[in-house]
């Protein structure tokens, strides 16, 4: 059922998972990983139990990350994460399996901004799902719940350019750690913190491909980034958005939902946390279902 795939994105290999259901051609979804995921994980997850529902899955590893290609390892950049899913429906357009009229993204984390901002200007995608949307930019700016002191990113800022500078003069590539060592320094760190640090450095999900590492040059690439800006380009094609109700990112769903100006969706998940809906049964049910649904209804062959 699952197949491992590459394809070409700006010049760089891509690693992906295929997940292909019995039957004839038919829809298919791109599925993006969050921020420092691998195609393992979260993404992997999700692309399953679609694929269960009789869709045609793809998830894959950003450019630079897990097992697809890119110099410096772990590097973030929005231009060539949006690159990377537009170059995964151009794949999915070449596999007999899938009806090239019928395929939508769902992006989960970093790659639900990523897949506004893609889906924006790809006319291909003809339905786009989010879970626990959050746009990097924002996040690294303002932080999680948006109350982040501006100074702090203004030192991150100091931080790449010294990087930058520093790698100029042949010292090699300077990162930054995304999660603290232990779970007491996590857990003072606050809950979204915790959240991450429990999920990605621990057995619950830990996998040796995920980031924990970043080069500090992301942080540049990112910081003018702004995954709601095209919103509006997405109408008239639906989204649906997916967020945790108790999740601390929820307000970034709320904000980009606002923006659009089609068929929309902000559906909540009782009780859930952001990364509750990563891979916790009790809420990535309900959640597929409600993908499901929507992509059923949604991937529809066009006149």
């Amino acid at each position: 059922m699952r197949n491992s795939v590459t394809f070409p994105s700006a010049g760089l290999k891509i690693a992906g998972h295929l997940y292909l259901p019995d039957g004839e051609a038919g829809p298919a979804i791109v599925v993006g990983h969050p921020g420092s995921g691998v195609k393992e994980q979260t993404a992997g997850l999700y692309a399953q139990r679609l694929a269960e529902q009789g869709f045609v899955t793809l998830a894959f590893d950003a450019a630079y990350q897990g097992e697809s290609e890119g110099e410096p390892r772990g590097l973030e950049d929005p231009a060539h994460r949006i690159e990377d899913l537009k170059a995964a429906v151009s794949y999915l357009t070449t596999r007999d399996e899938v009806d090239a009229e019928r395929i939508g993204v769902l992006g989960i984390c970093a790659s639900g901004g990523y897949g506004l901002a893609a889906a924006a200007t790809d006319h291909r995608v003809k339905a786009l799902g989010t879970v626990s949307a959050v746009d990097i930019a924002r996040q690294f700016r303002v932080g999680a719940d948006g109350a982040q002191d501006p100074a702090v990113f203004q030192g991150m800022l100091d931080a790449a350019a010294a990087a930058r500078t520093a790698e100029a003069g042949g010292e090699g590539v300077r990162t930054f750690k995304l999660f603290p060592d232990t779970e007491e320094q996590a857990r003072a760190a606050g809950p979204h913190v915790y959240e991450g640090w429990e999920y990605y450095c621990t057995p619950r999900a830990g996998h040796p491909r995920s980031a924990k590492e970043l080069p500090w040059t992301s942080v540049d690439r990112i910081a003018t980034f702004d995954a709601f800006h095209a919103v509006a380009l997405i109408a008239p094609r639906p989204l649906l958005m997916i967020a945790g109700r108790d999740a601390e990112t929820a307000w970034m769903s709320v904000a980009a939902f606002q923006r659009a100006t089609g068929p929309k969706e902000l559906h909540w998940v009782e009780g859930a946390t952001h990364m509750d809906l990563y891979d916790k049964d009790e809420y990535v049910t309900p959640a597929v279902a409600k993908l499901a649904g929507f992509f059923k209804q949604n991937l529809t062959v066009t006149a």
